[in-house]
């Protein structure tokens, strides 16, 4: 792959280059240079790049071309550095690392910091080598950043693996892991929980970022803990008081917009309306999956987000750049068009609109008008990824009956997770639902379903069962799903106990991923055998097969946007405020389990 040499290697290079003294590799002339230190945009340009890092900004890189050297002509065209994702987590792509990059890279993303705790959750520390090594192969960036909570909420739920401080400590030395990902913990951080404070103490000894995630609108005393803590960077917000909260505190506010989070438009108004310093502020996307990239975009869909959201757009280009370089200590390396950075750039014909016709990493082409050049194999995983999804016995649909506290009642009053359109939180709703036969019966036409988490990484055969609203299924259908942040037991969703059956029952077979029943029969399919979690298929054959499910549900009366990352999310347990888990309903404001009726 094109790889790229230290610094230290090449410097006496670059410096001949950019004295004339020795050709370029590459030179790419007359450009609009959009200049993310200064905040200029300086015409009449030439870039000279050699050995992968850029050797010469300025107005004549005539003196570098040679015989060999390829000569770009921008035209007049903007130079603007790759776009950097700040905070992701590739599974939700429902890909794997190569075939993330495969789709993002011709929207213009060079750089991603990826935090593989959906994996670390199944298979341990050996699931974030497998993406760690898988990472470093890339022809762009993909930096990695060492799970903190796995699982997220000791106590509250038990997921396929444990990791501590000394893991953490053993991936410092690895060299793809860039810091210490989200640490969702936050009553623990607060509360000095040892685990906690061994994993930001082994992260900050190596020089590390710490990332963090304080999911909580409460900024009083608990928030301060947190940020005392460690943490340096949350994507959490939801409000511009958040984003002001953690900027006012040192943090960096990272702004996010995923597929079915949309965090920017009310926290960029801390920058547009309360005149902070907006190189405080980061945008990334938490989420985002197959059919998003393909369709939509990746950061390039979120910088034009930003900018239509009241940014300049040198503001947004800084927000996706440099401030990200330059929060994990990378800015001698990425983040601007500048010499001796890596050459990761794009020549952009509108800036606004973030029109990209062409995108290169390390001074090599990559992709132009939105078509993929580079040559990127499909990556294997070892089986040891691929058998994880263990159930122990097939299951009835007797599992996901409620039984009545008393079978005599005509009706019990329930807990109820409410979902939020196009949040991460979720509501603590309660509803009062009939009983047959001594079963509590959903209430469709209230818009309230069963919910079931079946434990699959032990093969106990144990369930869980709930209910939900927000969904607006109608009939008989169910949804299963391996993918279950961040336990990644198995969440269903359904108004017949029926179909949840056959859509578990199903995964099982397949060994994970996301399917929809309705009336009897399966609607759509998407199989994810890596750790239940990543297709081994190209991205847009599992974007065609996204779109299957999305029009399925769509058929049974969801109308909620990218209903799939809700249901993906129900068992959260450190994020508001009622989740499943394979050990019960979970308070998550209170942080403790609470029982099914009110």
């Amino acid at each position: 792959m094109n790889q790229v040499q230290p610094f230290e290697a090449v410097a006496a290079q670059l410096v001949d280059v950019a004295m004339g003294r020795r050709p370029a590799d590459l030179v790419v002339r007359n450009a609009r240079w959009v200049n993310v230190h200064s905040g200029e945009i300086i015409p009449a340009t030439d870039i000279a790049v050699a050995a992968g890092r850029f050797a010469y900004c300025g107005p004549d890189a005539g003196p570098a071309v040679g015989p060999q050297t390829r000569v770009v002509d921008a035209a007049g065209r903007f130079v603007m550095p790759g776009l950097c994702d700040a905070h992701m987590h590739v599974e939700s792509g429902m890909v794997t690392v190569t075939e993330f990059c495969r789709a993002v890279i011709p929207h213009g993303t060079t750089s991603m910091f990826i935090d593989p705790h959906e994996i670390a959750n199944v298979l341990g520390l050996e699931g974030v080598r497998l993406m760690h090594d898988e990472a470093l192969a890339q022809p762009v960036n993909v930096w990695v950043q060492m799970p903190s909570c796995v699982p997220s909420a000791p106590g509250l739920e038990e997921g396929g693996a444990v990791l501590g401080p000394a893991e953490v400590a053993e991936a410092m030395t690895w060299p793809g892991i860039i810091g210490l990902g989200e640490v969702m913990n936050f009553p623990g951080v607060a509360g000095n929980d040892p685990t906690m404070v061994g994993e930001i103490a082994a992260t900050r000894a190596a020089g590390r970022t710490v990332g963090g995630h304080f999911a909580s609108p409460d900024l009083g005393r608990a928030f301060h803990g947190y940020v005392a803590g460690g943490p340096e960077d949350d994507h959490e917000g939801t409000r511009m008081e958040d984003a002001a909260a953690r900027v006012r505190q040192g943090m960096k506010a990272m702004l996010r917009l995923g597929s079915a989070w949309y965090d920017v438009a009310s926290q960029v108004r801390a920058i547009t309306e309360m005149g902070l310093d907006s190189r405080h502020f980061i945008l990334c996307t938490d989420d985002c999956h197959s059919g998003t990239l393909v369709r939509e975009g990746h950061m390039n869909r979120v910088v034009r987000h930003a900018i239509s959201r009241g940014l300049k757009p040198m503001t947004a280009i800084q927000m996706a750049t440099i401030n990200t370089a330059e929060h994990f200590k990378l800015e001698r390396e990425i983040g601007s068009v500048t010499p001796g950075r890596r050459a990761d750039f794009l020549i952009v014909s509108d800036l606004a609109d973030l029109a990209i016709d062409e995108v290169y990493a390390r001074g090599v082409r990559l992709a132009s008008d939105g078509r993929l050049e580079a040559d990127m194999p499909a990556h294997a995983y070892p089986a040891t990824a691929t058998d994880t999804v263990k159930l122990g016995r097939r299951l009835s649909a007797g599992d996901f009956d409620v039984a009545a506290p008393r079978p005599d009642a005509g009706s019990v009053k329930v807990r109820v997770i409410g979902v939020v359109e196009n949040q991460a939180p979720t509501r603590a709703l309660t509803a009062e639902l009939a009983v047959t036969d001594g079963v509590v019966m959903p209430d469709p036409q209230s818009d309230v379903c069963r919910i079931a988490l079946v434990e699959r990484h032990r093969a106990s055969g144990d369930v869980v069962n709930g209910f939900v609203s927000g969904f607006g299924y109608r009939g008989r259908c169910a949804m299963a799903s391996t993918v279950a942040h961040d336990c990644h037991h198995m969440i269903v969703v359904g108004t017949s106990s029926e179909e949840m059956a056959r859509a578990a029952n199903r995964l099982g077979e397949v060994g994970g991923g996301v399917v929809f029943f309705a009336e009897g029969a399966e609607q759509a399919l998407i199989e994810m055998p890596i750790a239940g979690l990543m297709s081994n298929e190209r991205a847009e054959i599992v974007a065609e097969k996204a779109d299957r499910l999305i029009a399925a549900m769509r058929a049974a009366g969801c109308t909620l946007n990218n209903a799939y990352m809700q249901h993906s999310l129900l068992a959260l347990t450190v994020i508001p405020s009622l989740r499943i888990s394979d050990k019960g309903i979970v308070d998550v404001e209170r942080f403790e389990l609470v029982d099914l009726f009110v």
